[in-house]
């Protein structure tokens, strides 16, 4: 069963950027699970909506290359980190080009 999840973060889309760049960067771009991440500005900061094949892929690319990205990029800081607000969500439907149809 798919796994989509959208994250709201207020903090500058640039912070974003920087941490796109390290993650496609340490890993060639490849995420075994992903189907889709779709990054955007917003007014009060960027958000991100990602689908994944299982939650265990979501939460296994989080150890293992996102947690780790962020934390090199917050460097030693001890401020907190900007807010965000998380919503799993049902896809009801998902076709990706060149691929049949997942749900």
């Amino acid at each position: 069963m798919t796994y989509a999840i959208e994250v709201d973060v207020a903090a500058p889309v640039e912070m974003y950027d920087a941490l796109h760049a390290e993650v496609i960067r340490r890993s060639g771009g490849t995420f075994a699970g992903l189907l889709v991440h779709i990054g955007r500005a917003t007014a009060t900061g960027f958000q991100v909506l990602e689908i994944w094949e299982t939650e265990d892929k979501f939460q296994q690319f989080n150890v293992e290359v996102l947690w780790p990205v962020m934390a090199e990029l917050a460097g030693d800081s001890t401020a907190a980190p900007p807010a965000q607000t998380t919503e799993q969500f049902d896809v009801h439907g998902l076709i990706l080009t060149g691929a049949e149809r997942i749900t």
